[in-house]
This record gives structure tokens, C-alpha cells and sequence, in this order.
């Protein structure tokens, strides 16, 4: 079963190709600001499934480019999702905790109205109703605060950093599920093989790591297991301004995805530890 992936170096597609034999089409070799040319890639590949790993991630950029985000992250994931609902074939459109509005102290349920504070969670949304007005066999799933031993991230941030500083302020008024890689990628290759079984689990869900924390506490656990001397101290969102506005809640709800497809919220923590070990061993 052949299955296409858009994307090569971003973090879940570099776990996806290193879980599963996989075609994977970079920017080399497909434009995603061109929507067309997606869809000749899948009809020429004819492949089983189509996994979207491939994105606009620039945040606070998107706040000026947001007819290039939406571009990339509305009509693209559409265009992808048309074709391969022409084909009969499963997609996977990784999304984002951002098309929410961050309102609340309770994770959010899949179900739950979208309302995105940024350009970016609005580019995401246009992407999520683009793929469910197609009436394919798709899949939006919403993840959030993801880590890998690759690419741009938090935990390498928080690495570089804290070998250059004695004491870093880190926002603590955000909480959300800090999510690895590579349980994204065990994710997405899941639900393919479970939606070739069954159509009708087609829809939207979430999936995020557990137990959900707050970015400083995150930071801390960052920096003991890598035995990092660095000082973490409590900032709010109003200490550390950005052009783009971040969700105070990105907990998400992942119930309806245990359900579903018998995926389980992964232990961020256990995780790290193979992150942090496996970054070591690149040094």
C-alpha cells in the first residue's frame, strides 16, 4: 500500500518516513501556494492514502502573510482532499489547537465551534472546512505543542537556551499537551489503515499529549531530565508580547479519538527522554 506524504522535513513527516516506507513529496518536488498542482501530484502517484504533514508554521509571520498561510493551509489541504476523495482514498490533514480561541479551563472537545485568535488558526480552519466540504474519506486531526529531535521546536529552544543562560522567563498562563512527533506519525498511519476499514470515521479529532502542563513547567521538565542548570521563572502572556495571539487553553479533548480508533494520549515525558537522548547522540 503506497501512501503519500506531503511534507519531508517537517517533524511529523520526518517520523513518518522513518515509521512506514512512504513517498514523500517536499518542496522540491510540489508547490503548496500552488492548490492544482497538489492534486496532479496525488492523481499521478494513484497512491492508497495521502497523509498532509506538510504546512505553513510561521505564526507570527502569518500575521502579515496571511493570504500565503491560507494559501498553503486552506486551499492546499482542499485541493488534496478533492482529489483524493475523486480516487476513493483515505486523508489525513494534520491540524492545529490554534483554530481555537483558548476561552475556558477545560480541554476542548472536537465538536466544539472554532473561533482562531491568529491568521494562522484562521489559515488552519479554512484548510479543516475546505477538507470536509470535499465529503471524502478524511480525517482534520487537531494536535498541538509538538516535539521531535528535528526541525524548529520548543524543547531545542529550550536546550539552546538554557546552555546560554543561568534563568529564563517562560509564560506559565498557557496550557495545553505538549505533543512528540512521533506519536503523531503512529497517529496518522493508524487512522489510514483503520479508515480503509471504515469510511464512516471520517471527521475531525484530537489528539495531544498528556498530562497537560503549562509551558514554564514544560521548560523545567525540559531542562532536568537533560541535566540543564537553568532557572525557570513564571511569566504571563502579557510579560512576553507577540505579533500573533496564542490560545491560554490548547487542552484538547481526545476522548472521541480513544473511541474511535484506540489512540491513546501519549506521555510527553516519556517521550522527551528519547528526544533529549537522541539529540545527544547527533552531537
Amino acid at each position: 500500500m503506497t501512501i503519500l506524504v506531503f511534507g519531508k522535513t517537517g517533524q511529523v513527516a520526518q517520523e513518518i518516513r522513518a515509521a512506514a516506507a512512504v513517498k514523500a513529496l517536499g518542496r522540491d518536488d510540489v508547490d503548496l501556494a500552488n492548490p492544482a498542482a497538489c492534486a496532479r501530484a496525488i492523481r499521478s502517484v494513484q497512491p492508497a492514502a495521502v497523509i498532509n504533514a506538510a504546512a505553513y508554521t510561521a505564526v507570527d509571520r502569518a500575521e502579515e502573510e496571511e493570504e500565503l498561510a491560507t494559501l498553503i493551509n486552506g486551499e492546499a489541504p482542499a485541493a488534496m482532499a478533492g482529489a483524493c476523495a475523486a480516487l476513493g482514498i483515505p486523508f489525513v490533514n494534520i491540524s492545529t489547537d490554534y483554530v481555537f480561541g483558548g476561552l475556558g479551563d477545560t480541554p476542548v472537545e472536537a465538536c466544539r465551534a472554532p473561533a482562531p485568535i491568529s491568521a494562522y488558526g484562521r489559515s488552519k480552519l479554512a484548510g479543516e472546512k475546505g477538507v470536509d466540504a470535499t465529503g471524502g474519506c478524511s480525517v482534520n486531526l487537531r494536535t498541538s505543542w509538538v516535539f521531535s529531535a528535528h526541525g524548529h521546536n520548543f524543547v531545542k529552544t529550550m536546550l539552546r537556551l538554557g546552555a546560554e543562560r543561568e534563568q529564563l522567563g517562560i509564560v506559565s498562563d498557557q496550557i495545553g499537551g505538549p505533543t512528540p512527533a512521533r506519536a503523531i506519525s503512529a497517529a496518522c498511519l493508524a487512522i489510514v489503515e483503520e479508515l480503509h476499514k471504515d469510511p464512516t470515521k471520517r471527521g475531525t479529532y484530537h489528539f495531544a499529549g498528556a498530562p497537560d502542563t503549562n509551558w514554564a513547567d514544560f521548560a523545567r521538565e525540559i531542562f532536568r531530565q537533560a541535566g540543564v542548570d537553568c532557572l525557570v521563572s513564571d511569566i504571563t502572556t502579557a510579560d512576553y508580547p507577540t505579533p500573533a495571539a496564542r490560545p491560554r487553553n490548547s487542552r484538547l479533548d481526545c476522548h472521541s479519538t480513544e473511541s474511535a480508533f484506540g489512540i491513546f494520549r501519549p506521555d510527553w515525558r516519556s517521550e522527551l527522554r528519547l528526544v533529549i537522548k537522541e539529540l545527544k547522540n547527533k552531537e
